[in-house]
């Protein structure tokens, strides 16, 4: 009897040795009903490798008293730089009040200056948004038009992976003068002929009625100038251009090498 328990405890031991020695031959170990995979596996010393730290979008703004401030709203508090807080980004900003594609503020420079004198000696940013139209709508919308060609055609050969958006003129109100809707039309069709994205904030109605009226959210988001946006009114306007930005892929801007 003996004899025949010791037989049998033996051909247990010997089976249950020939599934250890299976199993950790496929990598694998079986407890519990359930498989993990061996650390073996992977190699001695092997551990998942951490996701890339991605880091923030560098973007470089070039406008006029919307991009840059004007009196009481200083430039960390306009539409561009909380567009950055909203996207978390690194901003740069440019440009001067009054000025524009052709319109000079009084000042020596216009866009083009101002980029060569503030923007375009630094290292190429991920992305270059350039927004204005606003102070040019007294001028002949084609040379608006040739003006702002110039301007980005230069961008694009400085920075030839950065990524550009041309932003139309903002306005104050939703009635614009026949100048400014004409400078808005030629600069949409520019930025399709050269393939560059385009945001529209007067054709998408990024503001509504008229403040002295107390009409539209320019009676909450327009200074008592009609003009410029309050501290309230930059904030609104930065989540109209991320919506935007979102939908055009270009939130989290990569300069192409």
């Amino acid at each position: 009897m003996t004899s025949r328990r010791a037989r049998r405890g033996a051909a247990i031991l010997a089976l249950c040795l020939g599934l250890v020695a299976a199993a950790s031959a496929t990598g694998c170990s079986a407890f519990g009903g359930q498989v993990h995979r061996s650390a073996a596996a992977d190699g001695p010393g092997r551990a998942a490798a951490p996701e890339p730290r991605r880091s923030p979008s560098v973007v470089m703004f070039l406008g006029d008293s919307y991009t840059v401030g004007d009196r009481g709203v200083g430039p960390e508090t306009t539409y561009a730089s909380a567009t950055g807080r909203l996207l978390g980004w690194q901003v740069v900003v440019g440009g001067r009040g009054g000025t524009g594609f052709v319109a000079r503020g009084g000042g020596p420079h216009s866009f083009l200056g101002h980029f060569e004198n503030q923007l375009g000696w630094r290292p190429a940013p991920d992305m270059l948004i350039v927004s204005g139209g606003h102070n040019d709508w007294r001028y002949p919308a084609p040379q608006v038009a040739a003006a702002a060609h110039l301007l980005l055609e230069r961008a694009r050969q400085r920075w030839p992976g950065t990524h550009i958006l041309l932003v139309g003129p903002l306005w104050g109100n939703d009635t614009p003068p026949p100048g400014a809707v004409a400078v808005q039309g030629a600069l949409k069709n520019l930025a399709g002929q050269l393939g560059i994205p385009f945001v529209d904030p007067i054709g998408e109605r990024w503001i509504t009625g008229d403040r002295p009226a107390g009409t539209g959210n320019a009676a909450q988001f327009i200074k008592r100038d009609r003009t410029h946006p309050n501290e309230a009114g930059h904030r609104y306007l930065a989540t109209r251009l991320a919506a935007d930005l979102k939908r055009l892929g270009l939130d989290h801007p990569v300069r192409k090498d």
